[in-house]
């Protein structure tokens, strides 16, 4: 294994480059196989420096033509060159000009970083470390500049030639069939965030005026043919621009903003100043192709790239240790946003499910890392739920603690101050103390530790003097690394329910005007007086910080939060606290009654009959069940997948019984009869609908059967047609087979919709599954070097089918051992992705882990492993090996 050699960077070495790059003139020509990069760098000697440093750059695979100083061709002995760096030890000490030609060929480029070609389409990837697979260069974010690019490319084989910034000039090359483009980006940035694309692409466009009345033209550049599929994106873009201009103040810096969608792509989308690239599946959508959570993400994601352009872009990172002040921030302001544009409390729900389904789980694994890491071997590595989602929650506790006006004060601060600059967390909460007057000292420390606090809640009323008490303690596990652990400043948003759903008069000194408490200290507790009778307490309502709560209240008290909980986020996890104790207990053998169970079923069905009706998307999440994975995870060790399979289908089957007449009334009832769309309300309405189908096929597998193949037969949107589908792949028999042969015909020149249809497959709890996927992946769609058909397939059945993947006799692990490997030598990045299915190994019971391991080790043998794969092995076997 080749990760003993990869040198670990630690943040506490940083310092800054010894020399700077003030404006980058590039001359790209491109080339299916040698494209050649003519860089010309104006550099200077960094005043903070070392003052006899060499100028070393950074390279990868890069095939040197030349290299040039101050227009002089330099021989061979004056510098060292080889395909990863090229040094030279005495560099100038006053400006200087460099000029280096390198020769690079996309096409066998099946990393997808630095620049390939994808489908005929030239396109970059720079982030993290990409920018040098183009040129050598200081490929590191703490070095800005401003970036002027000339794209050549032959007239026929890349038509379209975009670049960062503004377009500056363009024409044919004289006596030649080429042509070419100049780009100039007038904002200093970083390497990461260099751009271009070349290719045949359709378009589509529309003006947009900022809020100071500039015209800015915005751009979708897609597939020809698929430009109509674009409207939605497009639309998401202008709503975004609108929304970032109202609620931060925040407008937009160049003439033209345009987005291009590639098929063969390792992230979701990257925001490179004014030329956004995103996998296809974040851009195109229709009603036939699409589902309701397409578009929702389309609109998030798209959100999500925009809104970089200031929380990243014009403010950066200094390092790569403070990748959350930009992820993370931009994180929590696409998701503000969309809780604006859709359901709030229904948007909440579900970023608590993504965090604990991802970010809890990372935190408990090999894998946790605090926010901002100490350390890293390949930084790749470290584009992990707990940078994106836990880095966004801590900016939401910091509004949470110090209130929406000086939040807003506090970001625009950090604006005036950082625009134009590579930032630090450091940089970031001192806007916030300076505009508070608060020491945010203590809670840096999100930052700084790993791990999901745990919270103990006691609760104790005193009829006689009419007072509640909520003892608290918060604690939080070791984790890789870290074995102390400091007390959290952790916001508890809360407040006190009566049971017959009256609002509580009881009083707390030491929760502010807008019922916060901050626990700052291992321990505290607090008082409520003139409580008149015993309440139920709601805590940490929205969700108010990502920790894990104990509190020993009665299934009937949280079944009243459940009724008459404000707080909407509160309701549902009454909901799903029930259920998982429920679940949790039948899946580990625990007595559990038919009485628990009837009771917990009737409130449900409760619920439906009262409020389903007014917000179907809300109700639709109240009666799904935990999933097999967060059960496993509540279990946390000698985890049996098969036992917990069984429960969860035993209740799926019990609450579809108790609640079929509200069921059967609400899919009969939720039928879309007009012109799809996919705005909140209609969505919703399709979520109940579908939510119903799933519970009522439980409950009755016959009568589900019938109507999913009548469904899917009558659908007249993707939503629910696939909806349909996914309801039969539980359903072993004919019916199934050939629904799925249908779909896969149907749609079998939409890749997209296949990767849906590979998905569904994948995750069939079944013995026949694994050989079900092996011939898929000779489907003529399928492509291992595709990330898109790998996640689809490989990835699916490794994070959603917890039967099958751990599998009892190890098969589902060797499989995917054996596909790491195999992508490893083609895509190291996706390979390491796939490998963080292994991350819940150490929770499985014995069998299931010696075989977890057994793979695991396999892979760390093989030798010339990348340093993607190497790291996220090292790391997974770690503790085991007793490092």
């Amino acid at each position: 294994m080749r990760i003993d050699t990869n040198p670990i960077v630690r943040l506490e070495d940083y310092r800054p480059s010894d020399f700077l790059i003030d404006s980058v003139e590039l001359d790209v020509r491109l080339h299916p196989t040698e494209t050649r990069v003519i860089a010309t760098l104006a550099m200077r000697p960094n005043p903070e420096g070392r003052p006899d440093a060499p100028l070393a750059l950074d390279g990868d695979e890069l095939n040197l033509k030349s290299v040039a100083l101050n227009g002089r061709t330099l021989a061979g002995e004056e510098f060292e060159a080889s395909p990863q760096a090229l040094t030279i030890a005495q560099a100038p000490r006053q400006p200087f000009t460099l000029t280096i030609e390198t020769e690079i060929n996309p096409t066998t480029n099946t990393k997808l970083m630095g620049l390939y070609r994808s489908s005929g389409n030239y396109c970059t990837q720079c982030e993290a470390e990409g920018f040098r697979r183009i040129t050598y260069f200081l490929d590191r974010p703490d070095v800005l500049s401003v970036y002027t690019t000339r794209i050549e490319a032959e007239g026929d084989d890349a038509p379209v030639l975009l670049g960062n910034g503004n377009p500056v000039e363009s024409g044919t090359v004289d006596g030649s069939d080429r042509h070419y483009a100049v780009w100039h980006d007038p904002h200093p940035k970083p390497s990461y965030l260099f751009a271009l694309v070349g290719g045949r692409l359709g378009r589509i466009a529309k003006n947009f005026t900022t809020m100071s009345g500039r015209e800015v033209e915005l751009a979708i550049y897609v597939e020809p043919g698929k430009e109509d599929r674009a409207d939605y994106a497009l639309d998401a873009l202008e709503r975004s621009m609108r929304w970032d201009e109202r609620v931060f103040g925040r407008e937009y810096d160049l003439d033209v903003f345009n987005i291009v969608a590639v098929s063969d792509f390792n992230m979701g989308a990257m925001e490179n100043k004014g030329l956004n690239i995103f996998n296809d599946k974040y851009v195109l959508a229709s009603p036939e192709t699409a589902t309701d959570m397409d578009y929702a993400h389309i609109e998030a994601i798209i959100a999500h790239e925009y809104f970089h352009n200031w929380t990243g872009n014009r403010v950066t990172c200094r390092d790569w240790f403070q990748l959350c002040l930009k992820e993370g921030l931009t994180v929590f302001r696409d998701q503000e946003f969309s809780s604006d544009e859709r359901s709030r409390p229904v948007h909440r729900i579900a970023e608590v499910k993504t965090l604990r389904a991802r970010q809890f789980l990372e935190d408990s694994s090999p894998l946790a890392h605090p926010v901002r890491p100490t350390q890293y071997r390949e930084i790749n590595n470290f584009y992990t739920a707990t940078v994106y989602e836990k880095g966004a929650e801590i900016v939401r506790m910091l509004k949470t603690i110090i209130g929406d006006e000086d939040f807003r004060r506090g970001m625009d601060l950090y604006f005036d101050r950082c625009d134009g600059t590579a930032a630090t967390v450091e940089d970031f909460l001192r806007a916030f103390a300076d505009v508070t007057g608060r020491d945010l000292s203590h809670f840096a420390r999100w930052y700084e530790q790993s791990g999901t606090p745990r919270v103990k809640v006691k609760g104790r009323y005193d009829p006689d003097a009419q007072t509640y008490r909520l003892d608290l303690a918060q604690s939080t596990s070791p984790t890789p690394g870290q074995v102390k652990k400091d007390a959290m400043a952790i916001p508890v948003a809360l407040g006190l329910v009566m049971h017959d759903g009256s609002p509580s008069n009881g009083t707390c000194d030491r929760v502010d005007s807008r019922g916060v408490f901050l626990l700052d200290k291992p321990e505290d507790s607090i008082a409520f007086t003139g409580v008149t009778s015993l309440p139920v307490p709601s805590l940490f309502r929205g969700f108010s910080a990502p920790v894990k709560v104990s509190l020993d209240l009665p299934n009937e008290e949280l079944l009243v939060l459940l009724r008459h909980d404000m707080d909407a986020f509160n309701r549902w996890q009454a909901a799903q606290t029930v259920a998982m104790r429920l679940l949790a207990a039948l899946s580990t053998g625990a007595e559990v009654s038919d009485a628990e169970i009837d009771a917990f079923s009737a409130a449900l069905a409760s619920f439906m009959d009262r409020d389903a009706c007014e917000d179907p998307a809300f109700a639709a999440l109240v009666v799904t069940l935990p999933s097999e994975a967060d059960i496993a995870q509540e279990i946390g060790r000698d985890v049996n997948p098969d036992t917990i399979h069984r429960a969860r289908s035993e209740m799926r089957r019990r609450i579809g019984l108790s609640c079929a007449n509200h069921l059967r009334r609400f899919y009969e009832s939720l039928t879309d009869t007009g012109p799809y769309s996919p705005d909140a309300a209609s969505a919703g309405r399709r979520s109940l609908r579908n939510a119903s189908l799933d519970l009522l096929a439980a409950a009755d597998p016959g009568v589900g059967e019938a109507l999913a193949v009548q469904q899917l037969e009558s659908a007249v949107n993707m939503t629910d047609r696939l909806a349909s589908l996914s309801v039969l792949t539980t359903l072993p028999g004919e019916a199934r087979e050939k629904a799925i042969a249908r779909f896969g015909e149907r749609y079998r020149n939409e890749p997209l919709v296949l990767d849906k249809w590979f998905t569904l497959q994948a995750a069939i709890p079944e013995n026949g599954t694994l050989e079900r996927i092996k011939g898929l992946m000779q489907h003529p769609a399928f492509s291992i070097a595709n990330p898109n058909r790998v996640r689809a397939l490989i990835g699916s059945f490794a994070m959603l089918n917890q039967v099958q993947f751990n599998r009892a006799d190890g098969a589902g692990y060797r499989f995917l051992a054996s596909i790491v490997l195999r992508t490893d030598e083609l895509n190291p990045q996706l390979a390491a992705r796939l490998l963080t299915a292994f991350s819940t190994w150490r929770m499985m019971e014995n069998t299931r882990r010696s075989h977890a391991e057994e793979a695991l080790r396999s892979i760390a043998q093989k030798p010339n492993l990348s340093r993607d794969v190497g790291d996220i092995v090292s790391r997974s076997l770690e503790e085991s090996q007793g490092k």
